[in-house]
């Protein structure tokens, strides 16, 4: 049940958007008021996120160090793995936001003959992981043509660079893109079906993401491909443009398909804030990543230390010695003799 219950769910939001624009006067509320208020939930959301994560004290050093820290000046240390200033945590953010670096790094635990415990590296997680997040993010620039216009060069380069020329009309050119992101996506989901460790730990929360971008990515290739009847272009160019200026007007019918697309675009933004997506936000501002290894030059001052006054013993004996004597407890000076009347 907990990948069958996201797949319906997924499939249920898509029906939603696509009967319901069928209504009269509804492809207005699926065409402008939903995804606004999705977009109000997801800029809301990442903000109060990142926010309440910013302002988590951090009580301890935890940088993770995976290399030779500083140490004599003849020992080569690894400034990456175990960096001890801001530039070179800097660069080590960079490498993981940038090219994933430690699922490069990412092996695999295994018993040989012998036994003999053993560790492989399984690089295709990372082949996979950085397919997906590199398709996505050109498909979202490419997207960028329909909100702006004119459309910047940069942006009909990226297009023409993505689009093989398998036909003579633009229109109808294959995106490169749309194929990989399938297939990083396919592979991210077979590998919490096919994998037993990864799959006992997995949870409807996993699935739930890798089902919605998936049906996302279906519907927009379908729209391009195979269901282009009725999906007027112009119509929704007009749409997207008129809703970044916030003169939102739907100008003639739309196909179903359209709605169904941008209803499940408008599902993921306002589900991003409140789930593990929030990883594109809260990797930099992981201890573990953004902080310097230098724990033993800087000595770190933890954030939730009480401001108090150091209580020696002496000064707890004389605030309670009298409680201690009745009590039988020793104590170093005696009580004092009480003057005769």
């Amino acid at each position: 049940m907990k990948y069958l219950f996201p797949l319906v769910a997924v499939i249920v939001l898509a029906r939603i958007a696509w009967v319901g624009s069928t209504i009269p006067g509804m492809q207005y509320v699926f065409g402008v008021d939903v995804p606004y208020a999705a977009l109000i939930l997801f800029i809301g959301g990442f903000c109060w996120r990142v926010v309440y994560w910013a302002k988590s004290p951090v009580p301890f050093k935890i940088p993770t160090t995976c290399g030779q820290g500083q140490s004599m000046p003849w020992v080569k240390r690894n400034k990456l793995e175990a960096p001890m200033n801001s530039t070179e945590v800097v660069g080590r953010m960079f490498m993981e936001i940038v090219f994933f670096r430690s699922l490069w790094r990412n092996t695999k635990a295994g018993i040989e003959p012998g036994p003999v415990l053993t560790y492989k590296s399984t690089r295709w997680l990372w082949f996979f992981g950085i397919l997906f997040h590199y398709s996505m993010l050109l498909i979202l620039l490419r997207h960028l043509r329909l909100f702006l216009e004119p459309v910047p060069f940069l942006i009909s380069a990226l297009d023409a660079l993505d689009g093989l020329a398998l036909h003579p009309t633009p229109e109808l050119s294959f995106y490169l893109t749309d194929a990989l992101i399938l297939l990083g996506l396919l592979a991210l989901l077979l590998r919490r079906f096919i994998l037993r460790p990864v799959r006992y730990i997995s949870l409807a929360n996993d699935y739930f993401p890798l089902f919605l971008l998936i049906g996302i990515a279906v519907s927009g290739i379908a729209m391009r491909y195979y269901l282009r009847s009725g999906v007027d272009i112009v119509a929704i160019k007009h749409l997207a443009v008129g809703l970044v200026t916030f003169h939102p007007e739907i100008t003639t019918d739309i196909a179903p398909i359209f709605y169904a697309h941008l209803f499940l675009v408008s599902c993921l933004l306002a589900y991003f804030p409140f789930s593990k997506l929030m990883h594109m936000g809260g990797v930099f501002l992981s201890p573990t990543r953004n902080m310097a290894n230098d724990s033993r030059m800087k000595r770190h001052i933890n954030p939730w230390n009480p401001d108090i006054k150091p209580h020696s013993y002496a000064g707890y004996e004389d605030e309670f010695r009298e409680d201690m004597v009745e009590q039988g407890i020793p104590v170093d000076k005696e009580l004092p003799e009480k003057a005769d009347d």
